[in-house]
Order: structure tokens, then C-alpha cells, then sequence
């Protein structure tokens, strides 16, 4: 067989993409600059694994969902002196994945609260860590269905394999005892293991108006808030002000 078909043929059959795609470059590299085969193969094997890493990051932000994808880079500081950028320097650490902590982001409509959290969730994307991007509203109505189907232990074993949950938008719904009752269990599950993020209009005193009453919310924000980052937003909404 020829040289190059084998290789390519056997680069094919174990999956080697970007060795398959770059070799003939690699070794030209290797040529003209006199590296050694020590030196040739680190390259080589540096091609694949960075090649790999952006197709599996690519592939996890494609699978979590974001509405948009806008990096944290993007957030425009100036416009909104409320915003903290220490702190949003310090949760895309992602040290707070680690611990198992959460993070309610607390505003207004416009202020940015979701592309904050979006931010976020592309950053733990980029770090090999599965993220699941869900409106509030669409995340019961899946526990609603899984419920009557007869799969939301299914459905709850899925949602505790990914590390970092988003929930959009947890203001626009008001919960009966039947759905208060799911997503205590979404909390409670993930708490002290796995992290959530909640976007949400109103502040922590008025959560009684989403579910069915005050101790129903302390109950939820007992867990909730444990171990929790709080990002309380005010100002103008960029959309009002035409920001993107």
C-alpha cells in the first residue's frame, strides 16, 4: 500500500482528524526547521489534542442551548456601574462549580442578566463541562410532561449529570403546588453537588409571588442561597438604551 494512503487510511480508522489534515504540514515544519522525531511528534500530538478540545467545546456550547453566545468579554461595564466586574472576574473561575455552589443574578429587564449567565455557561463549555441552558417556563413544562409520561426519574438522573444548569427567566410563572413541588426537587438534588444559575426579575423578599407562599419560598431559598453568589443588578435596560 502507499505511504500516504496507509496513513491517511489508519489516521481515518482511529479518529485522528487533525493528524490526518495537518501531518503533510507538520512534516514540512519538522524538515525545514531540523526538528527532532521527539520534537515532530509533540507536535503532532499537540495538533490532535488541541484539535479535539475545540471540537469538544464547540460541540457542549451547540448542545447547552444558549439563546445567543456572547462572551463575558462583551459586557460593557461603563454602561451599568452596578455590575461588578471583580466578581464576574472571580465566577468565571468557575471556582464555584468546583464547591458546588449557585448563582442568582437579580435585576430588571435589560440589565443584562442573561448574558451574564450565558457568559458564564460558555466558559465552563470551554472547560469541558456540560451546561444545560433552559427558560424557566420550558423547564417545567418538560418536568410537567416527564411527570405524566411516567420518565421524570429519567429526567431527573439527566438533569443531575450536568454540572452547571441555567435557568432563564424564573419571574414570568407562577408555580402550582405540583410544580412548586418539581422544582424543590431540582434544588434539593443539586444542592452541595452540582450548580445552578437563576436569572431572575424579582429580588429574594418577593419570591412568595412565583410559588404558592412564603414558606414555600423559604424552603426553596433555604437551599437556594446556601451556598450562593448573589449579583444584584439595577439601571437602564441595554435593549431600551439600544445596546446589544
Amino acid at each position: 500500500m502507499e505511504t500516504d494512503t496507509y496513513i491517511t487510511e489508519t489516521m481515518k480508522r482511529f479518529k485522528l482528524v487533525d493528524m490526518r489534515e495537518q501531518y503533510p504540514a507538520l512534516i514540512r515544519e519538522a524538515e525545514e526547521k531540523n526538528l527532532s522525531y521527539r520534537e515532530f511528534l509533540i507536535n503532532l500530538l499537540k495538533t490532535e489534542a488541541e484539535g479535539k478540545s475545540e471540537r469538544k467545546q464547540q460541540r457542549l456550547m451547540d448542545e447547552a442551548g444558549f439563546e445567543y453566545q456572547k462572551s463575558l468579554d462583551q459586557i460593557n461595564y461603563t454602561f451599568n456601574p452596578s455590575l461588578d466586574p471583580e466578581k464576574i472576574r472571580e465566577l468565571r473561575t468557575l471556582r464555584f462549580m468546583d464547591a458546588g455552589e449557585n448563582i442568582l443574578i437579580i435585576g430588571p429587564p435589560g440589565v443584562g442578566k442573561t448574558m451574564i449567565a450565558t457568559g458564564i455557561g460558555m466558559e465552563a463549555c470551554h472547560a469541558g463541562k456540560k451546561v444545560l441552558f433552559t427558560n424557566a417556563n420550558d423547564l417545567m413544562d418538560r418536568l410537567t410532561e416527564s411527570m405524566q409520561n411516567g420518565t421524570l426519574k429519567m429526567t431527573f438522573q439527566e438533569l443531575q449529570k450536568i454540572p452547571l444548569l441555567i435557568i432563564d427567566e424564573l419571574s414570568y410563572l407562577k408555580m402550582d403546588k405540583e410544580k412548586e413541588s418539581l422544582f424543590f426537587q431540582v434544588v434539593r438534588q443539586r444542592y452541595e453537588k452540582s450548580s445552578l444559575i437563576i436569572t431572575t426579575n424579582l429580588p429574594l423578599g418577593r419570591w412568595d409571588e412565583i410559588f404558592t407562599g412564603k414558606i414555600a419560598a423559604a424552603a426553596i431559598l433555604d437551599r437556594l442561597v446556601h451556598h450562593c453568589h448573589v449579583l444584584s443588578i439595577s439601571g437602564d435596560s441595554y435593549r431600551v438604551k439600544g445596546e446589544n
